[in-house]
């Protein structure tokens, strides 16, 4: 059984698709159920997709396939659809192009400090749904779960998801994966002081760790934070 949202959310994705052949964006759905951000959106998307109602083919953008409909919304002829990756038809002229939904699955590699490091991260835990448009660039992309309250003032707390582009150079005020002495990941900002590296924590409780440059590697950059409430 599905709970109203659930279901207006599903049925107002079955309309846009009929209308325009493209799902509505995350800020359409949002301002449709009414919803103050966008994480309540992934939340009822997520479970659309646990009881088989929707899909989310990985790896592609704008892919969403309705592989079934609740009794009460069930039409006369009515067939799963997938909108993929190539250019929809133009909608009539009497409608307004729509911005369509990315959703790609990146891998958790499991927990990154952001505070005192912890050893270094390789393994996949699990898979979550990020926006497209939260990535950056063309490069590879993963996630990591925060553990530790060293980067509060920049925003990221303890239990968010952080979503990094793998790349191996930096520029001062970045905010980093870093793999110190090989063996050690945590999440700082990035500071280059002459053939020094300085992690710095937005947390004053924490001090700034500065590491001579062959002690530090960059994994990646934050492009996008997920948090759940």
């Amino acid at each position: 059984m599905l709970t109203r949202k659930q279901l207006e959310l599903l049925d107002f994705i079955r309309v846009r698709m009929d209308r325009d052949g493209v799902p509505p964006s995350f800020d359409e759905m949002k301002e449709a159920l009414d919803l103050r951000s966008k994480s309540g959106i992934h939340r009822l998307i997520t479970a659309l997709e646990e009881r088989g109602f929707i899909r989310r083919l990985a790896h592609r953008a704008r892919a969403i396939e309705i592989v079934k409909l609740p009794e009460a919304m069930e039409r006369p002829g009515f067939t799963p659809r997938v909108v993929a990756g190539d250019k929809p038809k133009a909608p009539p002229a009497a409608a307004q192009p729509v911005q369509a939904i990315h959703a790609l699955e990146l891998p958790v590699m499991g927990r990154i400090a952001a505070g005192v490091p912890i050893e270094a991260i390789s393994e996949i835990s699990h898979h979550i749904a990020v926006p497209g448009s939260m990535l950056s660039g063309s490069g590879q992309h993963y996630a990591l779960e925060v553990r530790g309250d060293s980067m509060i003032e920049a925003g990221i707390n303890d239990g968010d998801i952080v979503v990094i582009r793998e790349q191996g150079t930096a520029t001062n005020g970045d905010i980093i994966v870093a793999l110190v002495e090989g063996s050690e990941a945590t999440l700082k900002r990035y500071r280059r002081k002459g053939e020094m590296i300085a992690l710095e924590a937005a947390n004053p409780a924490y001090e700034t760790r500065v590491l001579p440059e062959a002690m530090v590697r960059v994994q990646g950059r934050l492009v996008g934070l997920i948090r759940s409430y």
